[in-house]
């Protein structure tokens, strides 16, 4: 059986000396009809590159040649941060847990009599036949919405936006297919864009949008596409623990949701895998960790509304016995065809163009894998396994893939037609330890413990985003499908009435009504790639001295954008953090600030109890709605309580009670640290600056009114810091949205509580180093001076001396006492038009030579050379 990991270092050998012999002719990439694109391409080669979503819960590495994963690339560095990617799904994020191996575009279809399939990658074959052009034409695209002041945020869609375009015209250095024939393409160019989003509801999907241009002069007919997956889930995936070896996958149609005291049954349409038990062990036991999530695909846009969509699962192996997957035992497509015969020897892996396109086009939906020690040797439906131990070997988990696939569909020439799909995860599908007991005997008992309720709930808002409910995109009176829940419910209440005769009488009232609500579940079928999302984080600055760190910011953007979803004003407050190093979990909160506002909760008696169902209210609104009168200072929306609720007059069933959105914590510079730098400034009229009136704008044009500080004392001098400064909204009531906050690791900055450049100047202080001497016996990474995000790395790669007070662009050199330079460092800030940020006056050396080597103990001179070609000289001490 060929070995996965054999398989890429294989696959990286091949393309690499496929490229280099046959320098890519990229003739092919002129349609073979003639009609080509206006470059000719005859030397160049294709610029293959990839780069991972990370802003979210989920990490997912998506390449410019139809296949995410980094399965399937020869350089595996992140394109726009030139980082290695060291995982092809990471969930969560950091936690070193994958959820897959590799994936791939596939389509096919018939042109003229030909029946033609390209593919991003085969799965098992080195077999890849679609790929980018040229730099810089080929290269990945970025975009964002976090800032509207860059040049990424242009037609950004989410947080992190990456557009490929790729072709399967290639064929010169193509390999061949299992079968030895040569790639035929349809002549297609695929434009795909992805999008990922940290926010809480949509941080645990990435939405991939195509464009499938026919770019031939012959109409492709019988169209249909799908997306492969092969997962390996497996806590680190290296060495003997791999992961793909008990994998399990299926499909869920539909899950059962509620929406108030309705109950329906959402279609969420999701091919699932996952391991098989969730590795179960103990932290660090023989190296594993627990990995009891799931992805799954979800197609949540098709050319046309009605689509034949097949799922079909197979093992993939070298043996052909154990090759399988589920058959029916006659294909009903376009025509009656009997059970086909790969020509592999196997029933799993589909080979070739006319395989691949029959399992495109099946219209299987294939059982769910736990269920194939179920089926029998007269079972009608589906051809049974080789044989009954096979069987069961396959139910409790194997090295497992699926194609979810659909269509068909035409493409004239020239014509481009869209799809869009979601790689989905969900948590704690595995919650029972020893549920796998129960296959391969006992399928539906092991069923009936996974727990597909995140991935359901997922799922349901990236068909969401992808097509908001209850949003007429288009305008055509057209909002998309709805339920209406009705209820009758009752309220009974006892009142005491005071009669004429002044005697109280006393009324079991009981009050009978109906209440009704609207829940979109669907949106109008025109793409919004939309959501609701927190306020922009605020444009801040750190201003250092020593032990201390001035944290300015300008609220402009966070406290007047609308959001994008319910184009409400919806900011609520911000958020400060610290932290040591730039992992999320370290962040400390500060500070914090928030509007004073509250929630207003009516009773339901349906629930029963109080429901949230109206954005937040000021405390002015209150006081002009429910008190004596808006100047009513004694109204204290916080006196009625579940105990004690405010009665509507004239309307006793309308309760309500009200509680504080966030913590009210809304009076500058005396509950919050966070103070305004010009609090007697008045709120401008027009918000662009270029129209500010005199005295609006502070000297680098930022509007006062939004300026904010605060100061964070106590700070240890010699260690650096990471700050960040988010803003938050009050959520979103109609949607189930509780409040969101920008990510913290969005925005951040790193600066040493140490002298500024200014201060440098002003005070015309020296260079210096610190720790001096360095000493190998201090434990400074114990200490958590070095080194806190390196635990895989040795010792000997963690170590660092600090240079302080330094210019923002000099160089560094470090002698041996002899003369011979050991090390030479460039410091330049000042290329990057950063001579003010904080860092600007700190390098660090990791104590390795100029010939990667360890330094060995001894003194040693260093010498700093501004660009004015002054000097500074000192001595550092190195003691191992």
């Amino acid at each position: 059986m060929l070995k996965k990991k054999s398989l890429v270092v294989t696959t990286a050998i091949l393309i690499c000396c496929v490229l280099t012999q046959n320098a890519f002719s990229r003739q092919s990439l002129n349609y073979t009809e003639g009609k080509g694109r206006d470059r000719l391409l005859s030397t160049a080669l294709p610029v293959e590159e990839i780069a991972e979503h990370n802003v979210g819960l989920i990490q997912l590495a998506v390449a410019n040649n139809g296949t995410f994963g980094i399965e399937y690339v020869a350089d595996t560095r992140d394109a726009f941060t030139g980082e290695p990617i060291a995982f092809s799904c990471q969930y969560p994020k950091d936690s070193r847990i994958q959820y897959l191996f590799g994936a791939a575009f596939w389509i096919g279809a018939v042109v003229g009599r030909d029946t033609l399939v390209s593919v991003g990658a085969d799965g098992w074959q080195w077999v890849y036949e679609m790929f980018p052009d040229e730099a810089p034409f080929g290269k990945m695209v970025y975009r964002s919405i976090t800032d509207p002041t860059k040049p990424q945020f242009k037609d950004a869609v989410s947080e992190q936006d990456y557009i490929s375009v790729y072709y399967d015209t290639l064929t010169q250095g193509v390999p061949p297919d299992f079968f030895g024939r040569p790639h035929v393409p349809l002549n297609i160019e695929v434009t795909q864009r992805s999008f990922a989003w940290s926010y809480s509801y949509a941080e645990d999907f990435i939405l991939f949008d195509y464009e499938i241009k026919n770019i031939g002069s012959k109409e492709l007919t019988n169209v249909y596409m799908g997306v492969y997956v092969d997962a390996d889930v497996c806590f680190d995936c290296q060495g003997t623990n791999q992961g793909f070896a008990d994998d399990l996958c299926g499909f869920l149609h539909t899950y059962r949701s509620s929406y108030g005291a309705c109950e329906y049954e959402d279609t969420v349409f999701i091919a699932w895998i996952a391991d098989n038990d969730g590795d179960f062990k103990e932290p660090y036991e023989s190296g594993f960790h627990p990995a009891p999530h799931v992805t799954a695909t979800r197609i949540v846009r098709t050319p046309a509304e009605e689509m034949e969509v097949s799922f079909n699962w197979w093992i993939g192996n070298g043996n052909p016995s154990l090759d399988f997957g589920p058959r029916e035992r006659s294909f009903k497509g376009v025509w009656e065809e009997e059970l086909r015969d790969y020509g592999t020897g196997g029933l799993g892996t589909p080979e070739g163009d006319g395989n691949k396109y029959y399992v495109l086009r099946n219209k299987e939906f294939d059982y769910d894998q736990v269920f194939t020690g179920s089926i029998q040797p007269n079972d009608t439906l589906w051809l049974y396994p080789a044989d009954q131990e096979q069987a069961d070997l396959f139910a409790t988990g194997y090295d497992t893939r699926y194609l979810l696939s659909f269509g068909p569909f035409n493409i004239r020439p020239g014509q481009t037609l869209p799809i869009s799909f979601s790689y989905v995860a969900g948590e704690d599908f595995h919650t029972v330890d020893g549920n796998l007991d129960n296959l391969p005997d006992n399928p539906s008992e092991y069923y009936a413990n996974l727990n597909f309720s995140d991935l359901a709930l997922n799922a349901t808002w990236s068909s969401w985003i992808y097509d908001n409910p209850g949003v007429d995109t288009d305008g055509d009176g057209d909002s998309g499908k709805s339920h209406i829940c009705c209820t009758d419910s009752t309220f009974e209440r006892v009142d005491t009435i005071v009669d004429t005769n002044l005697t109280d009488t006393i009324f079991d009232t009981v009050y009978v009504y109906t209440v009704c609500d609207t829940f979109w579940y669907e949106g109008d079928g025109v793409p919004d790639f939309r959501g609701a999302s927190p306020p922009p984080p605020p444009d801040f600055w750190i201003e250092p001295s020593v032990g201390k760190l001035s944290i300015r910011f300008n609220g402009l953007r966070s406290e007047t954008t609308r959001d994008v979803f319910s184009r409400n004003f919806d900011f609520e407050g911000y958020r400060v953090y610290i932290a040591r190093d730039e992992r999320p979990g370290s962040y400390g909160l500060v500070a914090s600030y928030d509007l004073e506002d509250y929630n207003k909760l009516v009773y339901n008696p349906n629930l029963p109890g109080y429901e949230l169902r109206d954005i937040p209210f000021t405390i002015d609104d209150l006081r002009c709605l429910y008190g004596d009168s808006c100047l009513d200072m004694e109204f204290d929306p916080e006196s009625y309580t579940r105990s004690s609720p405010y009665i509507l007059p004239n309307y006793p069933e309308s309760m309500f009670i009200f509680t504080p959105q966030d913590f009210n914590v809304s009076e500058l510079g005396v509950d919050t640290p966070i103070r305004k730098i010009y609090p007697d400034q008045p709120r401008p009229i027009v918000l662009n600056p270029d129209s500010a009136q005199p005295g609006e704008l502070t000297e680098d044009g930022y509007f006062k009114y939004y300026e904010y500080r605060i100061d964070i004392n106590d700070l240890l001098p010699t260690v650096s810091y990471y700050v960040s400064v988010t803003a938050f909204d009050y959520g979103s009531p109609e949607s189930g949205l509780t409040s969101l906050e920008s990510a913290v690791t969005l925005s951040t900055k790193q600066a040493y509580p140490l002298n500024s450049w200014d201060d440098v100047q002003r005070e015309n202080l020296e260079v210096y180093v610190y720790p001096n001497p360095y000493r190998i016996d201090a434990d400074y990474r114990e200490r958590g001076f070095e080194g806190r995000t390196m635990s895989d790395r040795p010792p000997d790669r963690t170590r660092v001396i600090n240079f302080a007070n330094l210019p923002p662009k000099c160089t560094i050199r470090i002698f041996t006492i002899d003369g011979d330079m050991v090390r030479e460092i460039e410091h330049d800030w000042k290329a990057m038009g950063m001579e003010d940020d904080p860092m600007a006056t700190h390098e660090e050396w990791d104590l390795i030579t100029r010939n990667t080597q360890m330094v060995v103990s001894g003194m040693y001179y260093w010498t700093v050379e501004d660009e004015n070609g002054d000097v500074q000289i000192g001595k550092l001490v190195v003691i191992m």
